[in-house]
């Protein structure tokens, strides 16, 4: 424990700095991109960096907790309205599939390597799955931090240009205007639906469990705040931080294969989000920023910070990701078991 303690802190260090530069230059997220960009150029440049282990997973669960307050009677009540866009999911992630499989085979990947690296699910579920199935466990984690990277390298620049959405919303109210009853709230939903759904082994636990308790606090009337400025700041530190650091020990033969493999694959990606986002904005299914972030391939964390820094309706968002990863977790092993992809022995 005592010999990962220096890395960490260096690392941590790092990624305050690449913040506070990003704030003095006024750029977007500093608190995001100032910690990943960072990172990044350290990794890249052979430092010896280290993830921030279980402090990464607390910060993840703040990101539950401020979905889960975003759940609100408003926007169960409105589930009907998003039945439309929703019903895309399933023919969004199977396109997907159908294009990126045959991709990553033609690039010589193995099966169980090309199915996992096409999903467009969490780094580390598709990492697992991919693993038990015998693929390549190195080139899907790289493949799947280049997608997450570029995604939420691109996304700020696409909102800000493309559909003229200022970055600069309110993450969330001070601490000091938060009731104390409401704090103690939320972090006891982040510690039990972080816990509780390990144990049951809910994926993507971190986020999902905190964001089900708090969405019963919240439909209950017991929250009617989200996690303070603060907490969210935090936890994008630690989100930039951890995909970062997911460049340690690269070598040239991985940035030429792995990496480049995972930024082609995301040119094929935005072609395939860009064209439901189309869709769900021409048919009036969705706001132009809405049915972007909406249908955008990044992660759950991340994207649930570009809603709150763009002042969009994070419900409705969170429904479509979630539908997202659901179908994903659920359907890709059992996918994979159909067309033959058997587990390693």
């Amino acid at each position: 424990m005592q010999h990962h303690l220096k890395p960490r802190l260096g690392t941590l260090v790092l990624a305050i700095i690449g913040a506070f530069i990003f704030q003095g230059l006024g750029l977007p997220l500093p608190f995001l991109f100032g910690p990943m960009t960072a990172c990044l150029l350290a990794a890249l440049a052979g430092a010896r960096l280290k993830g921030m282990g279980n402090l990464s997973t607390v910060a993840r669960t703040i990101l539950g907790v401020a979905i889960g307050a975003s759940i609100t009677p408003e926007i169960v009540n409105r589930i009907p309205q998003l039945l439309g866009s929703v019903a895309l999911i399933p023919l969004y992630v199977a396109l997907i599939g159908l294009v990126g499989v045959p991709f990553f085979r033609r690039l010589g990947y193995d099966p169980a390597t090309s199915w996992y690296a096409a999903m467009p699910g969490g780094l580390p579920d598709m990492v697992a799955f991919g693993k038990e199935a015998g693929g390549d466990a190195r080139a899907l984690a790289l493949i799947h931090a280049t997608r997450m990277l570029i995604i939420v390298t691109l996304a700020p620049l696409i909102l800000t240009f493309l559909y003229g959405a200022s970055l600069s919303g309110a993450l969330g109210e001070p601490a000091r205007n938060v009731p104390s009853v409401e704090l103690i709230m939320m972090a006891a939903a982040a510690l039990l639906g972080w816990q509780v759904g390990e144990k049951v082994g809910l994926f993507g636990a971190s986020i999902l469990g905190p964001m089900m308790v708090t969405a019963a606090l919240s439909l209950g009337g017991l929250i009617h705040y989200r996690p303070p400025v603060e907490a969210i700041v935090v936890a994008q530190l630690f989100i930039g931080l951890g995909i970062g650091v997911q460049y340690v020990g690269v070598s040239f033969r991985e940035l030429r294969s792995f990496i480049f493999s995972g930024i082609a694959f995301v040119v094929i990606l935005t072609v395939l989000a860009a064209s439901f986002t189309e869709i769900v904005t021409l048919t009036g299914l969705a706001k132009p920023i809405e049915g972007f972030l909406a249908f955008a391939p990044g992660g759950q964390a991340e994207m649930t910070i570009l809603a709150l820094a763009a002042g969009a309706d994070l419900g409705f968002i969170i429904v479509h990701h979630l539908t997202r990863v659901v179908i994903v977790i659920m359907g890709a092993p059992i996918a994979a078991r159909i067309a033959g992809i058997k587990k390693s022995v």
